[in-house]
């Protein structure tokens, strides 16, 4: 039976949902639901009936489509699934599922020798495993880092197509140190991802200034229809990381040369892992076995937390700049150890428990 996108979508909203136990589902509830998501996702805004939801639930219910789907109502008034492990898509493959995603595997491992498919290997060995996973019953022989539930993540989907679509948007933004929301008007040009968190790079639609966007601290997103999308020129998405580590520049930020010796232990790390596809070697080896490296980077916070991350098996040279910056933290990171910690407020609260 053919299923359309909007189907999908709402099937999908609801599976969501219901797999969440810590909050209670009315039919009212996932109604609401399913009207946002189709809002952000194909800019519907007439909304979803109570009697489509209601046939939704019975599709999922049924065997039309193979799910099956546990749901079930308690109190006279919310739904949940009967069993917390369910989800429509934790159905196992059929056989002709199978045959189909291992010809298309075996495809993609064809294309992994050219160099523009070379990012597609983690992917390609992730469908692999799932495959021997779901043929022969095997453990996973593959780990990928993962951070389930991550906030933000919902965002993804939305913002990639209004990308795709050109849409001006309206966002409220939440800094960490921002006691209230901030709104902007944004024409999104790029999602990235860095340690597990994503970031949405856009212009400000006033002055065209470059703003870089965590998707967790993002409140919520809507399309500005009375704004002209327009592009940013001097915002090259193919280009503009080449010289950075992490996602913080300006668009008038300048790499600068960075100097650093690693002893003889990093410089194993630094050498079969390089901090930037810009790192060189200084030289040989000295008798220690320690070496001097050069990157040439655009100066932030994550190129310090990189550095930082080796301890003292690392110590920047050059520029002053980054040497001061370092010297400062590592002396205060020190300090934080001489310091007692005090509990008098956490022991007040035990007394008070």
């Amino acid at each position: 039976m053919p299923v359309n996108k909007n189907a999908l979508i709402r099937y999908k909203t609801i599976d969501n949902c219901l797999r969440n136990p810590y909050r209670r589902w009315t039919l009212d509830d996932l109604v609401d639901a399913c009207s946002q998501a189709l809002y952000e996702m194909e800019g519907i805004t007439k909304g979803v009936s109570v009697r489509t939801v209601q046939a939704d639930i019975q599709m999922m219910r049924s065997d039309k489509l193979g799910y099956n789907a546990p749901i079930e109502v308690y109190d006279h008034k919310y739904y949940r699934y009967a069993s917390r492990d369910y989800s429509i898509f934790n159905m196992p493959l059929s056989t002709s599922d199978l045959q189909a995603l291992q010809e298309t595997v075996d495809m993609l491992r064809q294309l992994e020798d050219f160099e523009q498919f070379s990012e597609m290997a983690d992917v390609v060995s992730r469908l692999q495993d799932k495959l021997a996973i779901t043929r022969n019953g095997h453990k996973p022989i593959v780990n990928f880092d993962n951070v389930p539930n991550l906030k933000g993540l919902k965002l993804l989907n939305p913002l990639y197509n209004h990308i795709a679509h050109r849409h001006t948007l309206r966002i409220e933004y939440q800094s960490f140190n921002a006691r209230r929301p901030q709104e902007f008007v944004i024409f999104p040009h790029l999602l990235k991802e860095f340690r597990n968190r994503w970031f949405l790079f856009g212009s400000r639609a006033r002055d065209m200034v470059l703003y870089n966007l965590a998707l967790d601290r993002i409140v919520s997103i809507q399309p500005v229809d009375d704004v002209p999308y327009q592009e940013n020129p001097h915002f090259d998405t193919e280009h503009f990381f080449d010289d950075v580590i992490g996602v913080t520049k300006n668009i008038n930020n300048k790499p600068q040369k960075v100097t650093f010796w690693a002893n003889r232990e990093q410089s194993k790390y630094v050498l079969t892992k390089p901090l930037h596809k810009s790192q060189q070697q200084i030289g040989n080896r000295n008798k220690d076995g320690s070496c001097i490296f050069q990157i040439e980077v655009v100066l932030n916070f994550e190129l310090y937390s990189v550095l930082m991350s080796y301890g003292p098996g690392l110590r920047v040279l050059s520029p002053q700049k980054v040497v001061d910056y370092m010297r400062d933290n590592l002396r205060q990171a020190a300090d934080a150890y001489l310091t007692p910690i005090d509990n008098e407020n956490n022991e007040n609260n035990k007394n008070n428990e």
